[in-house]
């Protein structure tokens, strides 16, 4: 089948992998592939410690990605004939006043009881596993389950990967109307610059950037500002954890790089300005600096500003919604480790293979549609199964 992925964040070139790994004919078009979202994430593989309340239907896929990542990184590096920055060095998870250790113990509980394992520690006994934290630091949870990957490093793999069917084009609108003297097919994209690319399937991994004849999500911007240091030699390593860290009710995470850089981020605002925030800015630096003291000899190369679409319960949309047209968007701050799952999850439903009933109601479109909607719109009901034939894709 010929497909047409529109959007090369982390989450479509995955997709468009997965879909050519089984054989497919997949194409993506994008102006500036990987140059969005995905080109700020830090690139934690955290499914535990990205654990939160009130996230149930999120906390298994992210369980179920994390599993996923070796087997698609493997995969992906033969194929890319390159490293992605895969780091599988254990997550410190540090509280630094009262309430970050109370806050810090609750999400322990919750993580456990999800079946993750959560080594608890003092701050003493943390700084003995990295010395660079300091003294604020007064407790501690590790968890050995939460790695990293370099985004960038996997964005370019992937596109390696891909070759030739990734194309620096812009998609303007899906449409079942064929050209002029062109041979029919289900789907036909239209482009920026005049031409139009024949489909058996579309896949619309989106983001925030709207396209005529692909269903409007309840997706919005949630912006991030993030920093990029580079550690002094004498300094190396600075880090050899991951560390996330609580500082007074805020959050604020370092990841270090194996070419002696460090990401120091993200905050978490809707609205403002477009680019990177002043406040933003001091207040990641003045946490950072408080978790680990040594990043104020640090120099700092890069400052950026991204919005992540999010979604209103911060859970994917994935689904069938019309036929012949697929959505994979809202990832919010998931992009990276879900892509995996997503770009799976995507190919079981261009193929036809059944699709767990769970895990597909939990992402589909319409969980936000009214029942009434759903009654009037059939194609819009989480499919457990999405067959392929000769006339396109049934829900």
């Amino acid at each position: 089948m010929r497909i047409v992925v529109i959007g090369a964040g982390v989450v479509g070139l995955a997709t468009a992998f997965e879909l050519r790994e089984r054989g497919h004919d997949a194409i993506v078009l994008d102006p500036n592939p990987a140059g969005g979202a995905s080109r700020a994430a830090a690139g934690m593989l955290a499914a535990v410690t990205e654990t939160e309340w009130a996230q149930d239907a999120l906390h298994p896929l992210m369980r179920d990605a994390a599993h996923a990542y070796p087997d698609f990184l493997a995969r992906l590096t033969a194929a890319g004939g390159d490293a992605v920055g895969y780091r599988e060095t254990a997550t410190l998870a540090v509280a630094v006043d009262a309430a970050d250790r109370e806050t810090l113990t609750g999400l322990a509980v919750l993580q456990q009881q999800g079946g993750a394992v959560v080594d608890r520690m003092t701050g003493s006994r943390a700084r003995e596993r990295e010395p660079s934290l300091g003294p604020a630091v007064s407790a501690a949870m590790g968890i050995a389950a939460d790695h990293q990957v370099d985004p960038r490093q996997m964005a370019a793999s992937l596109l390696r990967a891909l070759g030739a069917g990734v194309r620096r084009e812009q998609a303007v609108r899906v449409s079942t109307d064929t050209p002029i003297g062109r041979e029919p097919a289900h789907r036909w994209v239209h482009l920026a610059s005049g031409d139009a690319v024949p489909a058996d399937v579309v896949i619309a991994a989106t983001g925030l950037g709207q396209v005529e004849g692909v269903p409007a999500l309840p997706v919005r911007p949630v912006w991030g500002d993030i920093l990029r240091l580079r550690v002094p030699e004498a300094l190396r390593p600075l880090l050899t954890h991951t560390v996330r860290a609580l500082v007074r009710g805020r959050s604020v995470y370092l990841v270090p790089r194996e070419d002696g850089t460090l990401v120091v981020g993200a905050s978490v605002r809707e609205g403002g300005v477009a680019g990177v925030q002043a406040g933003s800015v001091l207040a990641l630096l003045r946490d950072a600096q408080t978790v680990v003291p040594g990043i104020e000899e640090c120099e700092v190369i890069e400052m950026m500003a991204r919005p992540r679409p999010g979604s209103p319960d911060a859970t994917p949309l994935i689904g069938v919604v019309e036929r012949g047209l697929i959505v994979a968007n809202g990832f919010d701050r998931h992009g990276v480790l879900l892509a995996p799952l997503g770009a799976r999850l995507v190919a079981d439903l261009v193929e036809g293979r059944a699709v767990d009933p769970a895990v597909a109601a939990a992402v589909h479109p319409s969980r936000f549609h009214p029942a009434d909607v759903r009654q009037v719109l059939p194609d819009l009901t989480p499919p457990a199964v999405a067959v392929l034939d000769g006339a396109g894709m049934k829900g």
